[in-house]
Parts: structure tokens; sequence; C-alpha cells
């Protein structure tokens, strides 16, 4: 599935999690911090956020997560493992060319940006930026796709990968 908007945040919804993805519109350097260490990750235009509620909960504080990240360039922290504060972190970011969801990483504890930790019902997908858009393979259809948009949310037809021409942004 592509989404050809520069701009815009895309929603994949399961039945009880969600994840936002967005592309990095600017280069700059992501702190990471650690209980011990901070590392600094060069991000790229072009590159993908995204914000993952492996339990679901509001959309509003993941937009923000992501905002944070993404236009402010305020730093990551990771959790050391086994931290008792993990199962209490309701969405969990990560911002590299390429990311990868998986329901084994433990919530907050992944400083590598490639993994993201999911709900297994959003589980293996690969999400990347490309020169159409958006792009999340493989495509199930036990997830949906919305698109926020200034003018609200569009949606897609899981048929076509395309946006629905009734809800699509007045040009």
């Amino acid at each position: 599935m592509n989404n050809s908007a520069c701009d815009d945040v895309l929603i994949v919804k399961g039945a009880h999690s969600f994840l936002l993805v967005a592309p990095v519109r600017e280069n700059f350097a992501l702190c990471l911090e650690t209980r011990d260490n901070e590392y600094v990750q060069g991000v790229h235009a072009g590159d993908v956020v995204v914000v993952s509620a492996p339990e679901d909960g509001p959309v509003e504080p993941a937009l923000m997560i992501l905002e944070l990240v993404r236009t402010y360039h305020l730093p990551v922290i990771v959790l050391p493992r086994n931290h008792p504060g993990s199962k209490r972190i309701p969405y969990v970011i990560s911002v590299a060319p390429e990311i990868q969801t998986s329901c084994s990483v433990v919530r907050g504890t992944h400083p590598e940006q490639h993994l993201i930790c999911s709900s297994d019902e959003l589980a293996g997908l690969t999400i990347r930026m490309t020169r159409e858009g958006i792009t999340l393979f493989p495509l199930a259809d036990t997830f949906t796709l919305e698109k926020i948009q200034s003018a609200g949310i569009a949606h897609f037809s899981p048929e076509s990968s395309s946006l629905n021409e009734s809800h699509k942004k007045p040009t």
C-alpha cells in the first residue's frame, strides 16, 4: 500500500491497537537516552516516524508524541531491560528509514530504531517511505488504514489500497 501525501499521518488500526505513521520532514540528530549512555542517530527527510499504541488508547497523545520528536526533535528515552515502568508505557516511538513491528519487543527498552513494539495483531509489518509515499507490507484485512488530513480523516479502501474519492481533501 502506498500513500502519496507527503505530510499526512497514516493510522493503522487493529481491533485493539494502532500505529501512527508519518514522513520525517527535515534532517536532524535524534538523541536516544539510556541509563548509561546517549546515542545520536542521524534522521533524514524521507525517513519514517512510527508511534505504536500496543493496547490502543486515544490518538491525540500519540499525535503529540509524534510531533514532539518529528517537529521539535525531542530525545527518546530508552528504559533498561526489566524496568517496572515498561508495562505502563502506552505509546512508543521509532524513527528510521525502515521500521518493523514486533510483539516480542518490550515497550520502551529497545534503542535500535528499526524495530518497534506492537500488538500481536499489527506485528510483522514493514514500514518505509518511498517516492510514492508511505509503504506498508504485508497488508492484512485484520486492520484498517486512515489518513489524518487538515480537513479531517480520509478513509482507505482495502480493495483498492487508495483513498475513497468522497473523502479526499479538495484541491
